[in-house]
């Protein structure tokens, strides 16, 4: 077994908990966690524990939630009690997944051995907030974990270590998620001593190839009806579970959570138009192709195949739905 390393650890969602408890599983000092503010949630708003906050105070360690790490910002209260807290740790590596929050520089500079990301992507690819999203969104064959050491740049400081995984024809975000959190956590367990007894060079991120994941946003979850078939399917699969795809019909927003592109010889229409289709399936024209519509969701209801949502709701061909507004 490894010396055991003293590691800080900074991470808010269920990407993150995986390496939290991966590391302390593996036998680390975990002096500090560093996690986002309870957040309002749920139809109650009530304020809710962050994944790694519940799993930092389940095995007994110390949480700390700054609501800003800028000792000049706003938040400089909270910046210098955190700043003040990690010192006193001693800490080896400050180890960081998914945190929300940009690092200063006196952040990056408070361990021994720098502070490690673990990314979601193959960097360059996928620089930023929703690697794993827009992955799916692209059609990429394959994704990956990058552990790299932070700069004062965005996800653009030099590679540790990188293992590849290859994407599924029915990965969605979420599946995609698990198994990369998985990776990650066990990539960093295998780097962590290798980085800090200097058995592992970094290696600086290729100038080619770079692309930006831009973090979601809501409004993302309009279908445009005017893309290709095959373009929607993959951001409905992108934006499982968040914020979902959505369309109107005959006034009503309903989710829309599983579609496969349809036969090429399927009957065309207007963007937006059903279309004649097999019992069972709601077939939508696109700007290319046509889209078989399989799972979707009633505002207040749960997911249910499209096969018992027309029986209760039977739709004609040539019935128009909206996402964005068609010219």
């Amino acid at each position: 077994m490894t010396e055991p390393l003293r590691l800080g650890f900074a991470g808010t969602p269920e990407f993150a908990r995986a390496a939290l408890a991966a590391l302390a599983d593996a036998g680390h000092h975990i002096p500090l966690v560093l996690t986002q503010p309870d957040r309002p949630a749920g139809r109650g708003l009530k304020l809710q524990a962050s994944a790694v906050k519940q799993e930092a105070l389940a095995r007994g360690l110390p949480v700390l939630q700054p609501q800003g790490l800028r000792l000049d910002g706003r938040f400089a209260a909270d910046a210098a009690a955190a700043q003040a807290a990690l010192a006193e740790s001693r800490l080896d590596v400050l180890v960081v997944a998914a945190y929300g929050l940009i690092l200063p520089q006196w952040a990056l500079t408070c361990a021994t051995h720098g502070a490690l990301n673990i990314h979601a992507s193959l960097l360059p690819r996928w620089r930023g907030a929703a690697p794993i999203q827009r992955a799916l969104e692209a059609g990429d064959a394959h994704t990956g974990i990058t552990l790299m050491q932070m700069d004062a740049g965005l996800d653009t400081g030099p590679m540790l270590l990188a293992r590849a995984l290859s994407i599924a024809p029915q990965d969605t975000a979420t599946s995609l998620h698990d198994r990369l959190a998985a990776l990650g956590a066990a990539l960093v367990v295998e780097g962590l001593p290798a980085w800090v007894s200097g058995r592992l060079q970094a290696t600086p991120q290729p100038a080619a190839g770079v692309t930006y994941a831009a973090k979601i946003d809501k409004a993302e979850a309009a279908i445009d009806w005017r893309q290709p078939a095959v373009q929607i399917e993959r951001r409905v699969r992108a934006f499982d579970p968040f914020p979902g795809a959505s369309f109107v019909l005959d006034g009503e927003t309903l989710r829309l959570w599983r579609a496969r592109v349809a036969d090429p010889g399927a009957l065309s229409g207007a963007p937006g138009e059903c279309v004649p289709a097999p019992a069972g399936v709601l077939r939508v024209a696109c700007g290319e192709g046509a889209l078989d519509l399989l799972e979707v969701q009633r505002a207040g209801g749960r997911r249910v195949p499209v096969a018992d949502f027309l029986r209760g709701h039977p739709v004609a061909a040539g019935t128009p739905l909206h996402g964005r507004a068609l010219p």
